[in-house]
């Protein structure tokens, strides 16, 4: 059953790497231990991602290490070397400690009550981590719809087996055949897994500008569509994302109907319903604006 408690969601219509900072501090959690901050590193030739000058504050305030995972197709960032050369480039070396997390292999987690994944191929090296703090470029996505803290824990934190793995719904060699709800459900399973594994160590920030209807992980990708609309942080990374898709459908800008074409093609809210049913957080939320 569909958990119906409302989750508080944060929100800011001020975009900046102070406010970052601010997001975090009004969940009013402190994440201990050896912080994992899990963000996209941005593929080679995409030009929507969020720099690391604009994560740098919030990042240094947790005393996190960038961490990410190999991909499972070909670009700039399907091997360990590869993807430490792109961090170098994109500037996250130089200023974090950056962690591929399935460079030295992968760790099973399990899912029970996933709809199509028993278990889900992550990093690792997430174990070598006490807490995450998931810090996600809102946007659409060629396949998912959109992209947000769901995916970016999910898809993100997935090896690169487990990327396919997801993708084809338990069977990496469908990766690009599989049913297409079956893969959302999949990436629901594998959030959910995440969450368990994390036992609410978690935190989650989702930044709403330069949304393009193309993911971070695109080379070619279309320039951003609509306006800015501000920074979104939550404890649950369900209500998040359905506080995200929310205030896209809520704007009345001209560029809106493109983006909401983009999610809505993909069946993009599916992996929310779905995440919410297996109990990965709650659809039902209350918007906070410390504005």
């Amino acid at each position: 059953m569909e958990d119906i408690m409302a989750s508080k969601v944060y929100f800011s219509s001020q975009i900046s790497k102070e406010r970052m900072v601010d997001m975090y501090k009004a969940l009013g959690v402190s994440l201990a231990g050896s912080v994992a901050v899990k963000l996209h590193s941005g593929e080679e030739g995409n030009q929507n991602y969020l720099r690391p000058e604009f994560m740098k504050d919030i990042i240094e305030y947790v005393n996190g290490t960038v961490v990410e995972c190999n991909t499972a197709y070909e670009g700039a960032r399907n091997t360990t070397e590869k993807h430490k050369k792109l961090m170098s480039s994109h500037g996250w070396s130089k200023y974090f400690d950056v962690d591929i997390m399935d460079a030295d292999g992968q760790m099973e987690l399990p899912v029970p009550e996933g709809k199509q994944i028993k278990v889900n191929y992550v990093g690792r090296n997430l174990a070598d981590y006490d807490s995450v703090l998931v810090l996600s470029h809102f946007k659409g996505h060629p396949m998912g719809g959109f992209g947000g803290a769901l995916k970016n824990i999910s898809i993100g934190i997935a090896s690169s087996y487990g990327k396919a793995y997801i993708h084809g719904a338990g069977e990496p060699d469908k990766m690009w055949t599989a049913d297409h709800d079956a893969f959302l459900e999949s990436m629901a399973d594998a959030a959910k897994s995440v969450i368990d594994y994390e036992k609410g160590n978690m935190a989650f920030i989702n930044v709403m500008c330069n949304m393009s209807v193309d993911c971070d992980c695109c080379a070619v990708a279309e320039d951003p569509c609509m306006q800015d609309i501000g920074i979104l942080a939550s404890l649950d990374p369900v209500a998040l994302d359905q506080a995200c898709i929310d205030l896209v459908y809520a704007s009345e800008d001209p560029g809106r109907d493109h983006l909401t074409e983009r999610i809505e093609s993909r069946n993009g809210v599916h992996t929310i319903e779905a995440a919410a049913a297996i109990g990965a957080g709650s659809r039902e939320y209350e918007l906070i604006n410390i504005d």
